[in-house]
């Protein structure tokens, strides 16, 4: 024990009165053993010291023994007696009246865990039978502040797995189960419903499952309070990862749907910012036919604030779709995605369909619920209650399956195997009142094979009827969802028109046996989807000559079976005026970041889709809009692959590069990213572009210059040694006589890589040339920032090796060496740095009869004798010998 006393003022005074008082709060320096090792008149061993000052009348007193019991407990762990002594003392200690003492106490327990983690072979249970109970009783202390401690100090040793798993199931949790009932303390409910959220994700699934996960489904219906269903909501994407998928669909969507329709909005808001990560947990079905549905009501919230944060999740939700496999692409093991080639997307995409289809023939079938409604025993359109669903991939199999060859039958295939190709499309207003389904004939052959990926329905309805919906919602126009719907009925009402006319005109053949006539179920209001998806959107009157083909053509472009089709019409809506207006001002912003993401779920194949989007969001009046673009289009890039970059980025990224500097950095943080990806042909066109990233809005964003130089160093693989030569060395000269030394610096290592490539490539006279432009520009400098630039240069030539030792012998090491003689002090440094650190490490250097080692070492000896102190410092340093060196050699030396 220490025998120095680190708070002591005066040995004379009597030890009843000495305390701590002269030493604030703050002095966590102090070491508590010092003082009880102190000898005086009370002839008191260390221990009872301890005890005594533990339990003193004085409370600052009290609070200084509880921050020092870390220190207690290392200096008494020698002795298995005095260790179970002071552990006795904490125990007592713990029980103290005054809260800040209580506070101090808790506070330790977490490093004294540690300690005794570290000790468990001397006191195995020393933290189970003396901390766990202090740290379980506190939970429920009266006292705010001791029980917010305790709650931190737990979560702490959770996260450090300190606590065994007896202690959770047998102390921890039953005191969390009592605190949350729902006959407890409002306040205390709210604390143990948020420490068991956080617990959930850190204990084993089977505990959360037996013990916390009801507890967990009854207070997300706490209509009590709203604080404890919004601490549930908040925390709702943690619990359904903890649990796993089976009892997330078991036990808590259905809670989760609860808590989305809540009649607080802050707890809808809430439910809307954990959408996504409740969606991962899920099964496809689920999230197809639940969640999908559940998330349009919330975008259709009324309050504004829960729209808001619902259209900010929407794009992320969306990418809980995504199967890369299925979009082109596939992860490799380092983790980034990889361009699938065709054959292989090919391949993938039959195998998926065969095993789908295996596996959903014997569900449940497609009969319509409303059998008493219904004309038909069969409907191909699945009647639920909250939403309609309509078949769109099995035209996309057949056909694909007959441009391969295979046999083909007109007969209509049964109505249960459409069951697992299912998307969404958003609900019409129930017009059944005012609308009659008329029965049409089936679409001929022709039309199935030009609309290819759509599954088209076989129906139209009477122009005058749709005509008498669309003036009933002439006065709600105001509304972008009344819009939407206008504008479905519209197209409706131009391919009713167009089908009367080629019926009008084509002969009526088609036997009844092979194209029989359906009816419909008039619950079921999917054949008017069904028409509007076969037209497109927009009804334009103006295009009244506009024929079946050009239909066909607009179907494909809305034709997708990888998300619900109205999430991605949500999406799509996004860059509506009226969004930023009625929803957020800047919900372009969050449509535009979330856009790779929607895009690798949607998959190449259906990019089509988006592509319009992303046209409107690259030319928003928002640089913030574009700059997410700009920063992400290199990404977009690798979804799309080659051809459709080519076709549909390039223009774009041309668009950007002429941009604000705002959206400039964007494109050029990835500039190599995006050029691999391009043909040679049209990578090569940019040669000409790269130079005009030296002209910057702002002189003074050195950032940008220096980022080009990172960027150019990537990008000369992708070109050859004659281009590099021709474009990129301009460039490179150019920044390294840059104001900024940063980007100087970044520009010499530039220059050493366009040196290695011209001679690893064989174009030595090409590499003379340029080292010939170097020593001019820089050897000959009149700055001495040159001349040093110069020397820099030559040290990284040769510590990359980039060109032929005897290469840089006779061109650079000759005007390397005249520096010796510079006037400029930080100029010899550098030369010093270059000869003693780097060319005499090499052994082509410093071989016996070397004829430049003479030379080299003549002018190490010159530097050695400098005025300046730095420079005979950094030519003194011994060179490695790579061969014996002879007696007159080491002479020289």
């Amino acid at each position: 024990m220490a025998g120095i006393p680190l708070y002591f003022v005066d040995l004379q005074d009597d030890l009843d009165d000495f305390g701590f008082e002269d030493y604030g709060p703050d002095c966590e320096s102090m070491r508590i053993t010092a003082f009880l090792d102190i000898p005086g008149q009370d002839n008191l061993t260390p221990l009872a010291r301890l005890e005594k000052y533990a339990f003193s009348d004085n409370i600052f007193n009290r609070q200084i023994i509880a921050r020092g019991l870390l220190d207690v407990l290392r200096d008494f762990s020698s002795n298995e007696e005095d260790f179970l002594t002071v552990m006795e003392i904490v125990v007592r200690l713990s029980e103290d009246t005054e809260p800040t003492v209580r506070t101090e106490l808790i506070e330790q327990i977490p490093q004294i865990t540690i300690f005794l983690q570290e000790s468990r072979p001397h006191f195995p249970r020393a933290f189970s039978e003396y901390l766990m109970p202090i740290l379980v009783r506190y939970l429920t202390d009266p006292n705010n502040q001791v029980r917010k401690v305790s709650q931190e100090a737990l979560l702490i040793l959770l996260e450090q797995d300190l606590i065994d798993q007896s202690d959770l199931e047998n102390k921890v949790c039953p005191i969390l189960l009592d605190l949350s009932a729902p006959e407890n303390d409002d306040e205390y409910k709210v604390e143990a419903v948020n420490i068991i959220c956080k617990m959930i994700s850190m204990l084993g699934k089977q505990t959360v499952e037996q013990m916390l996960l009801p507890r967990f489904c009854d207070l997300c219906s706490d209509s009590k309070l709203f604080q404890v269903r919004k601490v549930c909501a908040a925390n709702f994407g943690d619990v359904c990862n903890a649990v796993g998928q089976e009892a997330t669909e078991k036990f808590l969507i259905p809670k989760f749907l609860e808590l989305c329709s809540d009649s607080a909005w802050g707890m809808r808001k809430v439910c809307a910012e954990c959408f996504m990560s409740v969606s991962y947990t899920t099964s496809s079905e689920v999230r197809r036919t639940k969640l999908s549905p559940l998330f349009i009501t919330l975008i259709s919230d009324p309050c504004r604030w829960v729209r808001q944060t619902a259209f900010q999740s929407l794009g992320p939700f969306i990418s809980t779709f995504a199967n890369p496999s299925s979009a082109g692409l596939y992860v490799k093991e380092d983790g980034t995605l990889s361009i699938r080639s065709p054959a292989d997307d090919a391949n993938h995409f039959y195998s998926r369909i065969s095993n789908e289809k295996m596996n959903t023939t014997s569900t449940s079938d497609m009969s319509c619920n409303a059998s008493s409604n219904c004309k038909v025993q069969k409907c191909p359109v699945e009647c639920t209650g909250e939403t309609r669903t309509i078949v769109s991939l099995e035209a996309t199999l057949s056909h694909c399956k007959k441009a391969h060859g295979s046999h083909a039958t007109d007969e209509p295939r049964p109505a249960d195997l459409f069951n697992s190709f299912l998307y969404w499309r958003s609900p019409l207003p129930d017009i059944s009142e005012e609308l009659e389904l008329l029965p049409v004939e089936q679409a001929n052959a022709d039309s199935k094979r030009e609309l290819k990926a759509v599954s088209v329905c076989n129906t139209y309805m009477a122009s005058s009827d749709i005509q008498m919906v669309i003036q009933s919602l002439q006065g709600h126009l105001d509304d972008p969802d009344v819009q939407a719907q206008v504008q479905v009925l519209s197209a409706a009402l131009r391919a009713a028109e167009l089908d009367s006319d080629s019926q009008d005109e084509m002969p009526s053949t088609q036997d009844d046996s092979t194209s029989p006539q359906e009816e419909y179920c008039p619950e079921c209001p999917a054949e008017l989807l069904s028409l509007s998806q076969s037209t497109g959107l927009l009804y334009e009157p103006q295009q009244e000559d506009q024929s079946t083909d050009s239909l066909s053509e607009d179907d494909k472009a809305k034709v997708q079976d990888v998300v619900p089709q109205p999430l991605l019409d949500q999406y799509l809506s996004m860059t509506d005026p009226v969004r930023a207006q009625t929803v957020d001002t800047e919900i372009t912003k969050h449509c535009a970041y979330s856009l790779p993401g929607v895009a690798l779920t949607l998959g190449r194949q259906n990019w089509h889709c988006l592509k319009d989007t992303y046209e409107t969001l690259a030319a928003d009046v928002q640089w913030k809009v574009r700059r997410t673009l700009a920063f992400s289009i290199h990404e977009l890039a690798v979804i799309l692959g080659d051809q459709l970059t080519a076709a549909d980025l390039v223009p774009i990224f041309n668009a950007f590069l002429k941009d604000l500097d705002e959206v400039r950095i964007g494109v050029l943080k990835h500039l190599y990213d995006f050029l691999k990806l391009l043909h040679s042909d049209m990578r090569r066109e940019y040669l000409y572009q790269l130079q005009e990233f030296l002209t910057t809005d702002n002189i003074r964003n050195w950032r940008f210059r220096y980022e080009l130089a990172e960027q150019l160093i990537l990008i000369l693989e992708l070109y050859n040694p004659k281009d590099v030569y021709d474009y990129l060395r301009i460039i490179a000269l150019t920044l390294c006589s840059d104001k900024i030394s940063e980007v100087r610096w970044i520009s010499f290592k530039l220059v050493v890589a366009i040196l290695h490539k011209l001679y690893s490539n064989g174009e030595n006279q090409l590499g003379i040339n340029f080292i010939n432009e170097l020593i001019l520009q820089f050897r000959h400098s009149s700055k001495w920032v040159g001349r040093q630039a110069f020397a820099f240069i030559c040290q990284a030539v040769v510590q990359e090796e980039c060109i032929p030792a005897d290469q840089f012998a006779s061109h650079l090491l000759p005007n390397l060496l005249s520096l010796a003689s510079d006037p400029v002090p930080n100029v010899r440094v550098l030369l010093a740095k270059a000869l003693k650190q780097t060319l005499l490490e090499k052994a082509y250097f410093t071989s016996l009869g070397n004829p430049y080692l003479d030379a080299v070492e003549k002018t190490v000896l010159t530097m050695q004798l400098d005025r300046d102190q730095d420079v005979r410092f950094f030519s003194s340093t011994e060179p490695k010998r790579h061969m014996t060196s002879s007696p007159t050699e080491q002479s020289v030396d």
